[in-house]
């Protein structure tokens, strides 16, 4: 099956056609201001320089940072009314208290805290008050708000609850876009109603952004299924993504790590993507990025679901260099302007890409626009980068035994060919659109995190896998190509009825 791979990133929109699991062409062309047209223009050239006909096409995978950069940018966000089912318990800190000023203005709606909820051993905290949650509906309704996140205590424990407010709202305000925890976040009540919240606000963008995405496919003559980049390295398809646009943050640095580990078939490496505006570095487990094991802030929100374990620094090809000081580099980049504002390019502006091409790094544009600047300057302004993504790389490093880095993105020529502490600089061909790649090859996921109660051990894991699995299914996996990738149970002595907490994660090929 022919796929095609985009990745839209903070300065280039890449894509590539790959067939029976090679690389048949690739493009890298300037993001726009509206990110639609660089999709289209990179799908117009992808299709036409690979001479591919639209028809040909089996499926399409698109990764972007653009939820992500609504929620840092404040922008785009709906308006979100919330209802936790808790009390008596979790009364003393609302809904939103945690967020950002400026975020909570854009979005915080009405919140209602009504009784219900259950205990970390499955009991109910109190009887579920299903007319204080029609009440609460109505209030949302004459407000007028549309974007609207359920939480219950404990809910993916039992998510009944959220599921019967979820039908409330719709009998009252059948206009209502519902989030419901359960679906989304794990266990702590604080971080998955953040979640939840920030999947609501992002609701109707997240359509009006799959909608898009579906026009520039249908312009360019491709009927194929669309699917979304995840924050995992996987796929889901474009409704689900529509329905859960948290899922995909992290998708683009994840796209590079998965688009690395398939060209230089290693599973266990760093890698380091260095893009247009930072160099992101991760670790591959498995083949897959390993995944963060405490909390993280998205936007300054304090969220707890998988995201892929990366340090971003303000370092890439269009990172703006001072002139009189090498060692004042970014962390502000000219972005996707680096063709306009870059002095090889005939602009104002010295990047690291000028002292790249300075260097002798890299032939890009016109080196005699930079041969005036100091080799002494050049140097020290290199050394300076190379510094940078050293000690990016050791703070990634778990243990102190060397291990091969993997260097891909359009600015992978920062990278050293040495550094301490790491086996071999690994570059791999197509290393450029490694994201793109990423998304291309990227099969579908399916999690579970739950507790289980009077189940013996094999029991419970193997119901943790079936659960994951029709997740999975339900995400657009072929069913015939499920395996487990990660199973972590944790017994829990201070419950009673032989209690153990599971995590299961399967992933599959696209159906």
């Amino acid at each position: 099956m022919i796929r095609i791979g985009i990745d839209v990133g903070g300065t280039n929109t890449d894509a590539v056609l790959i067939a029976a699991g090679a690389v048949r062409h690739a493009v890298k062309t300037a993001t726009t201001a509206d990110v639609m047209g660089g999709i289209v223009a990179a799908l117009g050239r992808l299709l036409a320089e690979g001479q591919v006909g639209g028809g040909a096409v089996g499926a399409v995978m698109i990764g972007t940072t653009h939820f992500t950069n609504a929620v840092v940018q404040r922008r785009g966000l709906a308006r979100t009314a919330g209802i936790r089912i808790a009390l008596p318990a979790a009364r003393t800190l609302p809904p939103f208290v945690d967020w950002p000023a400026d975020l909570r203005a854009v979005v915080a709606g009405p919140t209602f805290l009504v009784r219900g909820g259950y205990e970390v051993d499955g009991q109910p905290i109190a009887p579920f008050d299903a007319e204080a949650v029609r009440a609460a509906a109505r209030a949302i309704r004459a407000d007028g708000t549309r974007a609207v996140a359920v939480t219950g205590a404990f809910s993916p424990l039992n998510p009944d609850q959220e599921e019967k407010a979820a039908a409330i709202l719709a009998e009252e305000w059948p206009e209502a876009q519902v989030t419901r925890s359960h679906e989304l976040g794990r266990i702590g009540l604080l971080a998955r109603e953040n979640v939840s919240l920030l999947n609501a606000a992002l609701g109707p963008m997240a359509a009006h952004t799959v909608a898009a995405f579906r026009d520039a496919l249908a312009g360019a003559g491709v009927a194929a299924p669309l699917f979304i980049t995840q924050n995992d390295g996987t796929v889901v398809t474009a409704d689900e993504a529509a329905a859960y646009p948290v899922r995909s943050f992290a998708s683009g640095p994840t796209n590079s790590l998965r688009g690395a580990a398939f060209l230089s078939g290693l599973d266990r490496a760093l890698v380091v993507d260095v893009g247009g505006t930072t160099s992101d570095v991760g670790s591959l487990v498995a083949g897959f990025p390993r995944e963060a094991n405490n909390v993280v802030e998205v936007g300054g929100v304090r969220t707890l679901f998988r995201m892929p374990d990366l340090l971003s620094i303000g370092l890439g090809g269009g990172t703006l260099c001072d002139p009189d000081d090498p060692n004042r580099i970014g962390p502000v980049s000219v972005g996707f302007r680096l063709t306009e504002r870059a002095r090889v390019f005939g602009g104002p502006d010295l990047t690291a890409t000028d002292v790249a091409v300075a260097a002798g790094l890299v032939e890009l544009g016109d080196r005699g626009r930079v041969a005036g600047l100091d080799p002494a300057y050049v140097r020290a302004a290199v050394a300076r980068m190379h510094a940078m993504i050293a000690d990016a790389v050791d703070r990634m490093k778990s243990d102190a035994e060397p291990v091969p880095l993997v260097a891909v993105g359009g600015g992978a020529f920062l990278v050293p060919d040495t550094l301490p502490g790491i086996s071999e600089v690994v570059r791999v061909p197509h290393q450029g659109v490694a994201n793109a790649l990423g998304a291309a090859i990227a099969q579908v996921s399916g999690e579970v995190d739950q507790i289980f109660r009077d189940l013996p051990r094999e029991q419970a894991m193997a119901r943790a896998r079936e659960l994951a699995e029709a997740r999975a299914v339900r995400a657009g996996a072929a069913a015939g190509s499920l395996k487990l990738v990660e199973m972590e149970d944790i017994p829990l002595a201070y419950l009673p009825g032989n209690s153990l907490r599971v995590r299961a994660r399967v992933v599959g090929d696209v159906a």
